[in-house]
């Protein structure tokens, strides 16, 4: 992770891709680099296209270097990515962090109720005490941030709006992440706990009366049709998860500068992007949604102030108490305002 403002060292970066580009290094030889990520190739999927950013980029800047991108878990199962590229079998992968938390329990801080406000909190929180320590724990397990990224959800409800801790109380909901599952019981509901693609038929089914997960879940799996009501993110949201572009350190510290500063160029061009195609992925959610005659139902800063003290005396005290420094670390991401 570059501690710079992302926007801000775009120019720069650029700049500094020219002068590699100018070196004239072939790539008649180049290294080639494996990048492998979950998600389905060439089909709009922004992490996906992040990777490929990143191996266009380093491609472009001639530095003996070719980045091949396997996706749709073809190299390792999605949870497996973490460990390779700790072991540098596996070079780089987008990876969403809270994944590797039985490994580093502080990475559920990544996926935690409320800790990321909205897109712009994001940015904010990128280059703050608490994304200080994420990373150095990332960089002590042998890893290595290319770039950041940030993905938010929200709630659907069958029959109601949820926007509020009221509105879950007795409702069966699907949450994403056991510490959405804490804080939703915190507030009454039952859970019942499924992958994001059983969703549907269970709305369908009755199985679920509501459910929390990405924009883009809810969008790809056409959850608009099963629903009454939409609560997507806007200027508070409950859901964000932190889904990085990683590189092993074994394979960062193979590097010579120049393709060290070929990679720190195309990270902040593919973060640039990503920054813009989330917020894009939430507006099409939005869409889609009220084409289907959803109703869209914002959260307000009063209900997402009655969310966080039920995550308080939930999610926040588990993670308090399970996790070695947890409280000072959540502390820091709350003080980012």
């Amino acid at each position: 992770m570059m501690q710079t403002t992302r926007v801000a060292g775009l120019a720069l970066a650029a700049a500094a891709t020219a002068l590699i580009a100018m070196s004239g290094v072939s790539d008649a030889s180049a290294r080639t680099l494996k990048a492998s990520h979950q998600w389905p190739g060439g089909k709009g999927d922004l992490r996906d296209e992040m990777v490929q950013i990143i191996a266009r980029e380093v491609a472009a800047a001639n530095v003996g270097i070719d980045v091949r991108v396997y996706p749709g878990a073809q190299l390792f199962k999605p949870r497996e990515q973490w460990n390779a590229m700790v072991k540098g079998v596996l070079d780089i992968s987008a990876f969403p962090l809270d994944y590797a938390s039985g490994q580093h329990p502080q990475f559920s801080a990544t996926l935690m109720p409320g800790l990321v406000k909205n897109h712009e909190h994001a940015l904010r929180l990128n280059d703050s005490p608490f994304m200080d320590d994420i990373e150095a724990i990332i960089n002590e397990a042998g890893v290595v941030v290319l770039a950041d990224t940030w993905l938010a959800g929200g709630f659907v409800g069958k029959e109601h709006c949820i926007v509020a801790p009221d509105d879950a109380s007795g409702q069966t909901m699907r949450a994403a992440g056991p510490a959405f599952e804490q804080m939703l019981v915190g507030a009454g509901a039952s859970i019942a706990s499924m992958p994001s693609s059983e969703i549907y038929t269970a709305l369908q089914t009755g199985v679920l009366d509501g459910a929390n997960t990405s924009s883009g879940s809810f969008l790809s799996y056409r959850i608009y049709e099963q629903v009454a009501c939409l609560t997507p993110p806007g200027d508070y949201a409950l859901w964000f998860m932190y889904e990085p572009i990683l590189m092993s350190k074994r394979t960062w510290d193979s590097l010579s500068e120049e393709q060290q500063a070929a990679f720190q160029s195309a990270g902040e061009k593919a973060e640039y992007y990503a920054y813009e195609a989330a917020k894009e992925v939430d507006g099409k959610m939005v869409s889609a949604f009220e084409n289907a005659g959803v109703e869209i139902a914002h959260m307000d800063a009063d209900q997402f102030k009655a969310w966080l003290a039920i995550a308080d005396k939930t999610s926040y005290a588990a993670f308090s108490s399970q996790v070695e420094g947890g409280r000072a670390l959540l502390d820091k991401a709350l003080a980012v305002e």
